[in-house]
């Protein structure tokens, strides 16, 4: 009741919203030794959203995907998926449940083609090896790598690669929720929009959700409508790229206070 009346919004809203939540994580907190890299860190994403992650140098953005993914197991707090506690559950398990994640240094095996690359997380999960073509070359081709899809992986450029990368998560189906940890660094302009065109492609007509890490801050604003500010690994800011760049404790944490 106090809620209601102090933000007026009703109940009915507020179960709407619960009942939308995909990702939430309570109080997530990681300790290495002495350092917090990630400090009591409630977030929230809902179902369909393309989300930005943004903030300086040492923030904790990659920590908080790693706790997320499963990669570390935080000191305290939990992270909960469709309902569901997985920061007790292994990577792979976590995959599982319908996540995926990039790297920042792209991850492919460059002795394989690029078709066998993208064929790799269905076999995995048994799909069968027509259906997983048909995907494949399907996805190869709005990406604009159909034609390389015989060549080796050694032979694609950075860009390319990290391209592959991001594509050959798609594999997973469902996929319901896609962390893409610095996908557009160093990455030439074109396969940029070509990234770019695939968020939105797979979040328009297959429902996945977003939680993109970058420092490309023009590259934010054109995907996400709601962007979350890390420093010191907890929030600052929320809100749209207008908002957060007017926060004051924003432009604080970009220049030095």
């Amino acid at each position: 009741m106090d809620l209601e009346k102090k933000t007026g919004t009703g109940r009915c809203e507020l179960m709407g919203r619960k009942n939308n939540e995909l990702l939430r994580t309570e109080n997530l907190t990681k300790d290495f030794g002495k350092l917090r890299a990630v400090d009591n860190l409630s977030l929230s994403l809902e179902k369909g959203e393309i989300r930005g992650l943004i903030g300086p140098n040492g923030s904790g953005k990659t920590t908080v995907v790693n706790l997320i993914t499963g990669v570390y197991r935080p000191t305290s707090g939990g992270v909960y998926f469709s309902g569901r506690r997985i920061d007790r559950l292994s990577p792979d398990n976590i995959t599982h449940e319908g996540i995926m994640r990039t790297f920042q240094v792209a991850r492919v095996f460059a002795d394989m083609s690029v078709l066998e690359n993208m064929l790799i997380p269905a076999f995995t999960q048994g799909t069968s090896r027509r259906e997983a073509r048909h995907r494949a070359e399907e996805l190869l081709d709005f990406c604009l790598l159909g034609k390389l899809s015989n060549e080796p992986t050694r032979n694609l450029s950075g860009g390319q690669t990290m391209l592959l990368q991001i594509v050959r998560g798609f594999m997973r189906q469902p996929l319901k929720l896609y962390l893409l940890d610095e996908p557009f660094a160093g990455v030439h302009p074109a396969i940029k929009d070509v990234i770019i065109n695939t968020i939105q492609k797979m979040n328009r007509e297959e429902g996945v959700t977003f939680l993109i890490v970058s420092h490309e801050l023009t590259t934010i604003r054109r995907l996400c409508s709601r962007i979350s500010v890390l420093h010191g690994g907890g929030v600052i800011s929320e809100g749209t790229m207008r908002e957060v760049a007017n926060d004051p404790r924003v432009i604080d944490s970009y220049l030095g206070g």
